[in-house]
């Protein structure tokens, strides 16, 4: 292969081809209601699904909130652009008028949900005696700690007036559909965007039990919230009961155009599944010494072989570099491959955004740690700072999108030609 780096961006960039709104929301629509409608949402490809859907129905009635930058041009849903991954004053004023919106509407109206991951920063409404920085401290302090994103959903969504499942029943009697894209490891409703639409069964003490098991310091204000009865709305409640929660696109449909794409093109395929979670850098281990096994075990003639992952990994913050989960995956596996001959590796988020940065990702190969010493940078040393995102910048190895519409998750390729 003359070209392994540009064959696994082709592979990432089908991944998200695939999860685009305009190329894949049209068919699950149904025709648009008589009566009122309004379409509200929230995440990194609410924009983009805003805009997907006026090209099915018209100009529509609504307002729904993206990430700053990811706005999309609508005839008549409003799109506002807000802060994440920490939710910020643009994100709380919107979140307060989308509830006004939906406030008042009979049986007779629908209300078109559109929910993508980052919508649990971008809907902001902290419950009472919590005040925004407040609540901004705490989702800081969630993001650093390396805790898995259900467990971070279940602390934000008891301390939210919006999350679990508290936007549709602002939206009671009213009919609703919710359309998803999951970016969530298991597909769960319940956890993408915190589940604005889902019921969910947990209660205040899950929501302590997650700060204290990961160490997360919270103001007196949080412990009091806490401690009082949550509005989180049970899976049974009669508010949920006209609520229709569809995931239409999902990290599996993405893997899989990828793998075929790459079969096409003559390899191998091994599919390690699309709910991986974990340590960035433990999985990446566990994957450098697969892949070491697999190469050994290869035949002269055999073809190459690829390795798929997707699902969301998580980076327990110790250093104060500048990175993220992907980077970070690749900076532990290009150390744990020490320049083994014939492997390369891309890792990105499909959003276009690892961690904080706006990178999505990382490319590497068995020249990438000789490049950095070469040039006098310390790939440990960046590892043990979470510093990835300067490393691949150093020896070019960062993927650069920016904003793809869309969000399912993390797409990791390891690609053994030899």
């Amino acid at each position: 292969m003359e070209n392994p780096a540009a064959f696994l961006r082709s592979l990432f960039d089908c991944a998200v081809e695939v999860a685009d709104p305009m190329q894949s929301l049209a068919r699950f629509l149904p025709p648009k209601p008589a009566g009122r409608v309004v379409v509200v949402g929230a995440g990194k490809a609410s924009a983009r699904m805003a805009e997907a859907v006026e090209a099915a129905w018209g100009p529509c009635e609504g307002l729904v909130i993206t990430r700053y930058g990811y706005a999309r041009p609508c005839a008549g849903i409003e799109i506002v652009e807000a802060s994440h991954p920490v939710p910020d004053a643009a994100g709380a004023a919107a979140t307060v008028r989308m509830l006004a919106l939906l406030d008042g509407l009979g049986e007779g109206d629908f209300v078109l949900a559109l929910i993508s991951g980052g919508a649990s920063a971008l809907l902001c409404a902290p419950v009472a005696g919590v005040s925004l920085a407040q609540k901004q401290a705490v989702n800081a302090a969630l993001l650093a700690s390396g805790a898995p994103i259900d467990r971070m959903n279940t602390v934000r969504k008891h301390l939210s007036r919006v999350k679990g499942g508290q936007l549709a029943a602002a939206a009671y009697p009213a009919r609703m559909l919710a359309l998803m894209i999951s970016d969530v490891p298991g597909d769960d409703p319940a956890f993408i965007g915190s589940g604005p639409t889902v019921g969910d069964a947990s209660g205040p003490a899950d929501a302590r039990a997650v700060l204290a098991q990961w160490g997360i310091a919270v103001p007196d204000s949080v412990t009091a919230a806490l401690a009082a009865p949550s509005g989180v709305v049970l899976p049974g409640d009669e508010r949920l009961s006209r609520v229709e929660n569809v995931i239409y696109a999902a990290p599996a449909q993405s893997l899989r155009a990828a793998g075929q794409l790459a079969e096409a093109a003559g390899c191998a395929l091994c599919n390690l599944g699309d709910a991986l979670e974990g340590e960035a850098r433990d999985v990446a281990r566990a994957q450098a010494e697969h892949a070491l096994r697999l190469q050994a075990a290869r035949k002269p003639g055999d073809k190459p072989l690829l390795l798929l992952s997707g699902g969301e990994l998580t980076v327990t913050r110790r250093g104060d570099g500048i990175g993220g989960p992907n980077a970070e995956f690749c900076l532990a596996l290009a150390l744990a491959l020490e320049g083994a001959a014939g492997i390369h590796a891309l890792a990105c988020d499909t959003d276009g955004v690892d961690g904080a940065a706006e990178v999505a990702g990382a490319v590497i190969g068995p020249q990438t740690l000789a490049l950095a010493r070469a040039a006098g940078v310390d790939p440990a040393n960046a590892l043990a700072r979470n510093d990835a995102h300067s490393f691949f910048a150093s020896v070019g190895g960062q993927v650069v999108t920016g904003p793809t519409l869309t969000n399912v998750n993390d797409f990791r390729a390891v690609l053994i030609t030899g």
